[in-house]
């Protein structure tokens, strides 16, 4: 099953091998089935979790043993054994042609060099780390996809040279450090499906002191959106069609066009300031813990007057040099405008002081579109913004309790001396009491400086997919 027996270039191929409806997994992620995938008869892997080490300062210190794998990862691993997920990552020819320019940008750190490949799917990325000369590349993926990458490694006349190891990354052995970790591991709003965390766990157990890993640092942002078109087709339509009044239909449309986030293309017109900067990952340096929850407050001025629809996230990574020791000092790419510049988090921005400082990918609305989209929360209705007007609150992002490859949204926002509350706007598949704060009054009005309360789960994406209308996480389809 994992394809490789007979190899002794460092590989110990565990004894116990797994069908595809026991696969232990640990690899890709994300943009899951196009369709709907069941978890019951799935059981939790019963997978033996061997002690795991790291070597820092000379010294060998015990890692934490690898999470179980759980029905939620086997379903997770099950949908990307579908290839058309696999064809629409490929095909999206911003993200695939910027890693393959990022590869051969660092080819001198690859030539000659052990590579590892994180959730590597149909073996795309390992193939080009071989093209560009790499001495050996482990590629590592849970999902039965796995057996397709290593036929295409096969038939491309590189088996010596790409090794596929179809298993988790926390699961899997090898007997040497790698020089270079590279991962597409970024999901929806940059940290759903949770992948993230099987990049640190690789780059623990293996990447040698000074090693690179591409992508190097990742940034989400957020930003006030108007979007009167989305609106309109969405909800105004119902209040007249074919010349009849459907406006009773207004609520549950508002419901079930608005309830969960939305992954959509926007442009740049949408966006009504600078974006804010959610959080900065560092991959050199970040920890599983800083996965669990990431909180900031924002504060926004409105550049027009508009109506507000909700808001955006998108994301962007930089593939940048190796990291010169495992405390990297790296400092990210200088930001105008900014008032620190030693910590990203919580500030805007508006260009790069130095564009051609390091390659980027990036999915933000003013760049050429990729397959990630942009995230939207919409309210259920909109909000006039005047130009200049103070838009402003929190946000936390939380792993699921139930499944840490889903994500709550906890959204506090306020705008100026507009009141604006949404109660009774209940939340399908939240985890926070499912009820919105406030009351929904119809229109604004001036008011105290108070704002909503609104919480989310970012659960149902892109064929990934579950219904949780008041049960619990796993009762019913993904």
């Amino acid at each position: 099953m994992y394809g490789i027996t007979g190899y002794s270039n460092g590989y110990h191929q565990n004894q116990q091998q797994h069908t595809s409806e026991e696969s232990p997994g640990g690899g890709r992620r994300r943009r899951g089935g196009r369709r709907s995938h069941h978890l019951h008869g799935f059981g939790v892997s019963d997978h033996h979790h061997q002690q795991h080490y790291i070597y820092n300062n000379d010294e060998k210190q015990e890692l934490k043993s690898p999470p179980p794998c759980t029905d939620f990862d086997m379903a997770y691993f099950h949908s990307y054994a579908h290839v058309g997920i696999h064809e629409e990552m490929i095909k999206d020819r911003v993200r695939t042609d910027t890693y393959r320019a990022s590869i051969m940008e660092h080819q001198s750190f690859i030539e000659g060099k052990v590579v590892m490949d994180v959730g590597c799917g149909t073996g795309i990325l390992s193939i080009f780390c071989a093209q560009a000369g790499a001495k050996r590349v482990y590629a590592v993926d849970a999902s039965d996809i796995a057996l397709q990458a290593k036929e295409v490694v096969k038939a491309n006349n590189l088996a010596e040279k790409v090794i596929v190891l179809h298993g988790r990354v926390e699961d899997v052995e090898i007997d040497e450090e790698v020089d270079v970790i590279i991962s597409e591991w970024m999901g929806y709003m940059l940290l759903y499906e949770s992948m993230l965390g099987s990049v640190i766990t690789a780059r623990d157990r293996w990447l040698k002191r000074g090693g690179l890993i591409l992508p190097s640092y990742a940034t989400l942002y957020m930003a006030p959106i108007t979007h009167p078109d989305r609106y309109n087709d969405s909800i105004e339509f119902w209040r007249n069609v074919y010349g009849i009044d459907m406006s009773a239909i207004l609520q549950l449309a508002k419901q079930c066009a608005f309830e969960e986030p939305c992954v959509e293309t926007i442009t740049g017109e949408n966006v009504l300031t600078w974006p804010h900067v959610v959080k900065h990952v560092d991959c050199y340096t970040i920890q599983h813990d800083e996965l669990e929850s990431v909180s900031t407050r924002y504060k926004f001025q409105s550049m027009m007057r508009a109506p507000l629809h909700g808001f955006a996230f998108w994301f962007d990574v930089e593939f940048s040099g190796p990291a010169n020791s495992p405390t990297n000092n790296h400092t990210p790419s200088l930001l105008i405008g900014t008032s620190n510049n030693n910590h990203m988090d919580g500030i805007q921005k508006k260009k790069r002081a130095n564009p051609n400082e390091a390659l980027v990918l990036s999915t933000a609305p003013e760049d050429p579109p990729t397959h990630w989209q942009q995230t939207l929360i919409y309210f259920y209705d909109p909000i006039d913004v005047e130009q200049d007007q103070i838009i402003e609150g929190s946000l936390t992002l939380s792993q699921s309790k139930e499944n840490r490859r889903f994500m709550n949204i906890h959204l506090e926002y306020s705008i100026g001396r507009y009141q604006h509350r949404n109660e009774g706007r209940k939340c399908l598949f939240g985890r926070h009491g499912g009820v919105r704060n406030g009351r929904e009054d119809g229109d604004n009005k001036r008011g105290s400086f108070v704002g909503a309360v609104v919480d989310y789960a970012l659960c149902r994406l892109r064929g990934y997919d579950g219904t949780y209308g008041g049960g619990d996480v796993g009762d019913d389809e993904h």
